[in-house]
């Protein structure tokens, strides 16, 4: 049964393949002999969730890929692509059996895949509803990069897919399962340094390619949905509260360039509790950095959103811990939640919320207006 949303995803898939093109240059595993390789792959996954990558991009390709072979509690197992060139490279490089590779149309046939226990939709935004309804349908569990879908609509589609069919679902928000992030969590939580006052937020990076997909609004791109959400999802974790209203203001420097996006968004959040998290996300500024401030100190970190390199800062000194591969740490505890039906850490409802905000943010600067949620 196709969704109210059908004609929109099928739209979507279209314009994925026609404007966008991913690189390759995955990590190679580096095994000389194919023997050794097979025996090396049959050992390494036993007891292991076997993940499927849906979408090569830059994400798949330079991030999540290496990190499966550092993970404990899943490997790779299997791909989804539209590029038969892509499907050829990866099998090759990380000795993926051709009946784990699908593409696009025939991706529905993996309910009959009983290695494939996980799948990672790694697409652009406006096609995660469509591909983690119909994993959901095939039986598999879901992790679900962010933002988690267009609307609320759409998500709500997803948690209500992922609950019939019995799977789990969860969101890629990696930061949550970072050390230095739990860290500044639980300060806040516990009023290390008094109660909070204001939160400032800043995420972005100077976007070269206008033609990504990054830039195309039907494709579900944007400033906000790309780099600002981990500005606001987190004002909402360190706070642990969901703000009641939000005023946003944009820019755009490239207005030649970037015809269908903002190209900066700020706005700020009033919390139940009162504090006030003035937040950033952009694609012309390279900024990540986030600061608690409090009653009696401050806290943060600077960078806070990177894919490496989190360093905590506060008033009382450094906060250090051991670095870990972020993707790997992210998806092994996702693992150990579905495999032990354990409640997730990130949940569906966790990635609506955000999406929730997002729109709301949107509606500030169409309107010029304060929106209360």
């Amino acid at each position: 049964m196709k969704s109210n949303n059908s004609k929109s995803f099928d739209s979507s898939r279209r314009t994925f393949i026609k404007h966008v093109s991913f690189g390759a240059g995955a990590l190679s595993l580096g095994f000389t002999s194919p023997l050794i390789k097979k025996i090396y792959f049959q050992k390494d996954i036993k007891n292991k969730m076997g993940v499927a990558l849906v979408g090569l991009g830059n994400y798949s390709t330079n991030l999540l890929a290496p990190a499966l072979q550092e993970t404990e509690e899943c490997y790779l197992a299997g791909i989804v692509t539209g590029t038969p060139s892509k499907a050829e490279e990866w099998s090759k490089k990380y000795n993926i059996p051709k009946k784990n590779i699908y593409n696009y149309e025939n991706f529905d046939s993996i309910v009959n895949n009983d290695e494939i226990k996980i799948v990672y939709v790694v697409l652009p935004n406006s096609m995660h509803a469509e591909f983690t309804i119909r994993a959901a349908k095939a039986g598999k569990h879901v992790i679900c990069e962010k933002p988690m879908a267009i609307n609320v609509n759409e998500c709500q589609l997803m948690i209500d897919a992922c609950k019939e069919n019995n799977v789990g679902l969860s969101i890629g928000y990696r930061m949550q399962f970072e050390r230095h992030t739990i860290e500044i969590i639980r300060m806040a939580r516990e009023k290390e340094f008094g109660d909070l006052t204001t939160i400032n937020a800043g995420a972005g990076f100077f976007m070269r390619n206008v033609n990504a997909w990054r830039a195309k609004k039907d494709m579900g791109g944007g400033a906000m949905e790309d780099i600002g959400i981990y500005s606001l999802n987190a004002a909402r974790y360190v706070t642990g509260e969901e703000p009641i209203s939000v005023t946003a203001q944009s820019y755009n420097s490239r207005p030649n360039e970037l015809t269908e996006i903002d190209e900066t968004i700020t706005f700020q959040l009033l919390f139940p509790s009162g504090v006030i998290a003035n937040c950033m996300g952009s694609f012309g500024i390279g900024i990540s950095n986030l600061y608690a401030q409090a009653t009696k100190g401050w806290f943060g970190l600077n960078p806070f959103s990177s894919y490496r390199g989190i360093k905590g800062i506060s008033s009382n000194g450094p906060i250090q811990f051991t670095e870990k591969n972020q993707q790997a740490v992210q998806m092994d505890e996702m693992a150990i939640s579905f495999r032990d039906n354990e409640p997730l850490k990130v949940t569906g409802e966790e990635g609506l919320k955000d999406v929730r905000i997002i729109n709301a943010i949107e509606e500030s600067i169409r309107t010029k207006t304060k929106i209360m949620l």
